[in-house]
């Protein structure tokens, strides 16, 4: 009774918990090469699957102001604002856009994203920690195998701490206009994806109880991740 009590209490002060937001890349100002989301202000979450708000978020139609330029092979840091509190899954993807637009410019819509990166949690005692839990700045490495050109960079945080009913899964979401170069060109990115399409709300990885899992390795929403 004490346990399930103690739970019960550690589960409200979660959701209780303040939100937060990825408004840019190292190096740049808030919301200059990232496009402004719909929760600047609020921090709020994305909690329907279905909707175009999963793809990136935006508060309206059209790019950010800037493009970010990065290395093939190098790493892209995001800020977060002001930490990644809940506990749940971190990943990326990236999609080209495609000839005749700019990062700036395309929507990002149909099967174009692929995942450059997916972090898997540690289990203890039925519960799930990530790696990302509590971080203020996230890294990812832009595989060194693909295209120069320009990309949105689209990075994820969903948590999973009200994630025992349908839909109780929050989505942090923000995309960075961004321009690589140094690239091989020696592979062409498999398992593309759609936002909204990748992801359904019964997945495995986004309908879960994060505090009680009996032991099984988690199984991430989407593809798995691209390598080169």
């Amino acid at each position: 009774m004490k346990a399930t009590a103690a739970l019960a209490f550690f589960v409200a002060a979660a959701q209780a918990a303040p939100h937060y937001t990825f408004p840019k890349l190292a190096g740049t100002a808030d919301w200059s090469s990232v496009r402004q989301t719909a929760n600047f202000q609020s921090n709020g979450p994305v909690t329907d699957v279905t909707s175009d708000a999963i793809r990136c978020y935006q508060r309206a139609a059209g790019g950010a102001p800037d493009i970010t330029k990065v290395n093939a092979g190098g790493q892209i840091t995001w800020s977060v604002a002001p930490n990644i509190y809940h506990p749940g899954a971190l990943s990326a993807y990236m999609a080209k856009v495609p000839s005749g637009q700019t990062a700036a410019t395309w929507d990002g819509k149909g099967a174009v994203w692929f995942k450059v990166f997916q972090d898997m949690p540690s289990t203890s005692g039925g519960q799930y920690t990530w790696p990302s839990n509590g971080k203020s700045s996230v890294a990812f490495t832009v595989p060194q195998c693909i295209a120069d050109g320009d990309y949105l960079f689209r990075i994820e945080h969903v948590a999973l701490h009200s994630a025992s009913s349908t839909n109780g899964a929050q989505f942090y979401i923000s995309c960075a206009q961004i321009t690589v170069s140094g690239g091989s060109g020696s592979k062409t990115p498999s398992n593309l994806v759609s936002f909204p399409g990748a992801y359904k709300s019964s997945d495995p990885g986004l309908l879960i109880n994060i505090y009680n899992n009996g032991g099984k390795t988690y199984q991430p929403a989407g593809p798995a991740v691209f390598t080169c």
